[in-house]
């Protein structure tokens, strides 16, 4: 928030970026700063001679902790732990030393217009070197927006008095973690629990046992992996109004023990990160998994492209979603090329994703446009196989490759 309020372009990092694929990412972005937790300081150590980060300000975990509590933790990160690697960064500056020196200025609030970058959101896709999406300020508030008026009808449901309150167990660097619960939930004026370590399924669930959440944004791997923990019902979702299921496709095995065992639908929706991310969603006061990934946000238009790039117009026929909307990408970071590819003459952009429109007008996803394979003439895709091995009893997780 700090950088996108001083004009800054905001760059979201893995922080588990080997050192060339940060290299990459900072060459490409042109970034000049940078702000790292010291844990992975060594990676940046090997690759900044070789771009143009002029500005390091290095963080600890226990920065924001209070001064006791705060020491101790870091010396148990670095001492006890070994959590954090030697390193050597020269002119790199402290934290909450940033903090300080910037509590004591006066900020000179800059002329910030729609067409301005906020981010560039590096995507690398299925093929090839990441590529910037180059998403303007114009497209993060529309797609707030869009969301924020998707989930009104279950956020009405919020007791009066309550904060909204959203479990974020997704990187922020991902964009449905950065726009899903970072913009909406302040924009909603709402509370968002951090999970650090979603892997850690034991943790997860005994810090939501000490919680009371509404929304509860997720992928199908962390929906699946929780509902079948033994520590599942310890924690209490009487209060939860809304699953969010996004970033990967949801099978309807897992979104139906989760039904079961939470008693609130997955409500499936669909993006990339040159949708900033969020396209499509179910209604959140479905009652069931539909097993679509539902019909577009306002003001977004999708349609299906054949392999000529023609409309598909006959009804059930697969076809690549193209997306036109306020949230769609300006294009990709000094890549005329690679935009060229992706976006048609009438500003629809090409997912790559093959998907079907049924008669209602809700979109399925068939699977990546790259991943189909052809048997004995047949067009199958991973995707709907996965889906049936899925469904079989004692199958918990499965893999097409």
């Amino acid at each position: 928030f700090g950088a996108l309020r001083a004009g800054l372009v905001v760059v979201n990092t893995n922080p588990l970026y080997t050192a060339r694929e940060l290299r990459h990412q900072l060459k490409d972005s042109g970034a000049k700063a940078i702000v790292i937790i010291e844990n992975f300081a060594t990676t940046l150590e090997q690759c900044i001679g070789h771009t143009p980060v002029k500005h390091v300000v290095l963080c600890a975990m226990g920065d924001q902790l209070g001064l006791l509590k705060g020491a101790l933790v870091n010396y148990v990160v670095r001492n006890v732990k070994k959590m954090v690697p030697a390193y050597n960064l020269p002119g790199a500056v402290r934290f909450n030393e940033a903090v300080a020196q910037g509590t004591r200025g006066t900020l000179k609030k800059p002329d910030i217009k729609p067409d301005d970058i906020a981010l560039l959101q590096y995507t690398g896709g299925t093929t090839g070197v990441s590529k910037g999406a180059v998403l303007l300020q114009r497209n993060i508030i529309a797609n707030v927006l869009q969301s924020e008026v998707w989930n009104e009808p279950v956020m009405k449901k919020v007791p009066q008095g309550e904060q909204p309150t959203s479990i974020c167990a997704l990187p922020l660097y991902h964009i449905f973690a950065f726009t899903v619960n970072m913009m909406l939930s302040m924009r909603m004026g709402g509370k968002t629990l951090l999970i650090p370590n979603p892997r850690d399924l034991p943790a997860v669930l005994k810090e939501l046992s000490k919680q009371r959440f509404h929304s509860f944004p997720a992928v199908n791997t962390l929906f699946n992996g929780l509902a079948n923990h033994p520590d599942f019902n310890t924690v209490d979702w009487s209060h939860l109004k809304v699953s969010v299921g996004g970033g990967m496709a949801v099978q309807g095995a897992v979104a139906k023990l989760w039904l079961e065992k939470t008693g609130c639908p997955i409500c499936e929706g669909y993006g990339l990160s040159e949708t900033s991310p969020s396209a499509t969603c179910n209604p959140v006061t479905v009652k069931e998994f539909s097993g679509t990934i539902g019909v577009p946000l306002p003001s977004t238009y999708l349609k299906l492209l054949d392999d000529d790039g023609q409309e598909v117009t006959t009804l059930g026929q697969p076809g690549e979603i193209a997306i036109k909307g306020p949230q769609v990408m300006a294009g990709y970071w000094q890549r005329p090329d690679e935009t060229a590819k992706v976006m048609t003459e009438d500003g629809f952009f090409k997912s790559g994703d093959v998907g079907v429109m049924d008669e209602r007008g809700y979109f399925k996803i068939v699977d990546r446009k790259k991943d189909m394979v052809l048997v004995s003439g047949f067009n199958v895709y991973p995707n709907e196989v996965e889906e049936v091995v899925a469904a079989m009893p004692g199958v918990m997780e499965c893999a097409v490759v």
